[in-house]
């Protein structure tokens, strides 16, 4: 069994869709099904054929969400404090400095499914990302981007 890391709020965000794919979806997917089936012959019937195939996506998502969360690694960002010792780990936010552009970010280092740019989460698999882990703050990390290598240096750590 390989284990998923995720952060505390990113198994609050999957805990949130499960409920939801339990409780509102999959009854309307099946309310959905029994309504076209009412209408007769299912054989040629397109509503019933596209409530199908919801209701197994739906299946589907239940049974991803629920493995990930029985194969989470649940990794408090706020406890790393300590151990982390002020290097980048999974569920730091790192602030950088872009050396080319002169810009800077802040990101935070989550799980695959949490990963989310506009909220400033990136995935651990990404090249910033593998390319931060272990650096300390002054450091600077060489990212391979499509563009070429780009550097960046950490400005702060921070285990929020």
């Amino acid at each position: 069994m390989i284990k998923v890391p995720l952060t505390i709020v990113g198994v609050e965000k999957l805990k949130t869709e499960l409920q939801r794919l339990k409780s509102v979806e999959r009854p309307a997917v099946i309310a959905a099904i029994a309504e076209a089936r009412s209408h007769g012959d299912i054989s040629e019937n397109a509503e019933y054929d596209a409530a199908k195939e919801k209701q197994g996506f739906i299946e589907g998502r239940i049974a991803e969400i629920e493995g990930k969360l029985s194969n989470a690694q649940i990794i408090d960002p706020a406890a790393l404090a300590v151990t982390a010792e002020g290097r980048v780990v999974f569920g730091a936010t790192v602030d950088l400095e872009d050396l080319d552009a002169g810009s800077k970010v802040s990101y935070q280092i989550v799980g695959d499914d949490e990963a989310d740019l506009k909220d400033g989460k990136i995935s651990v698999s990404s090249p910033i990302a593998r390319a931060l882990i272990g650096k300390y703050a002054g450091d600077v990390a060489e990212v391979m981007a499509p563009g070429g290598i780009r550097e960046y240096e950490v400005l702060d750590v921070k285990y929020i």
